[in-house]
């Protein structure tokens, strides 16, 4: 995919997802896509590795959550894979600090790589498994914690409490639509309350996302 192009379809994508992103980003984007489709022909990190599919599924995917996101000063990503939503977020939102967990090294050795060679400061990678204890783990809370198709969301709500700041929330980015009735139980059974819900398709493929944002009551 030639530079032109990129540039269109990411301002296309985030056009159709009612995003803006600052001019900057999206030839930081596709550094972070050589980067990425470079260390995947030696390790395997993701299986989409079409740079059109990338583009959507991986950056405007993570990017589409923006408006859930925006004014946090820190942000969690726990399964994070090769850094997605948490790196694509950092570029739009280079202020924020962001850490990003996960439990295969070389996907955190590859976000490491990533947030270098993209000159980010205030990114960490950490390579840890979240089971509920943050403190034993040296996982940080955060004031917003993400998470993208990480767990069902049931076992997503049992565990993010204990990651979030006091008066945090809780995104979930999910592939499998809730009704709001699903999600005001799921989030009842849990002392939490539900702040937003919003359903989109990414722009290309039309798959169906939905995001909801939680809160502790």
């Amino acid at each position: 995919m030639d530079n032109a192009r990129f540039a269109d379809q990411l301002a296309s994508g985030c056009s159709a997802l009612g995003i803006t992103v600052g001019p900057d980003v999206g030839p930081k984007l596709q550094r972070l896509m050589a980067e990425l489709l470079k260390w995947n022909a030696k390790v395997n990190l993701t299986a989409i590795t079409a740079p059109e599919e990338v583009l959507e599924k991986h950056f405007l995917d993570s990017l589409a959550v923006l408006p859930e996101v925006k004014g946090a000063t820190s942000l969690l990503d726990l399964g994070a894979g090769a850094g997605f939503p948490g790196l694509p977020l950092k570029l739009e939102l280079p202020e924020m600090g962001v850490t990003l967990v996960d439990t295969v090294g070389k996907k955190i050795a590859f976000i490491k790589a990533a947030a270098a060679s993209l000159g980010l400061v205030g990114v960490r990678g950490l390579h840890a498994r979240a089971e509920g204890k943050p403190e034993t783990e040296g996982i940080p809370r955060a004031q917003v914690l993400i998470a993208r198709a990480f767990m069902d969301l049931p076992d997503w709500l049992n565990l993010a409490p204990a990651y979030v700041e006091e008066g945090g929330r809780v995104v979930a980015m999910l592939g499998k639509q809730q009704t709001d009735a699903e999600l005001q139980a799921r989030a009842a059974e849990r002392n939490l309350r539900v702040v937003s819900a919003r359903s989109y398709r990414l722009p290309f493929s039309g798959a169906e996302r939905q995001v909801a944002v939680f809160a502790k009551q």
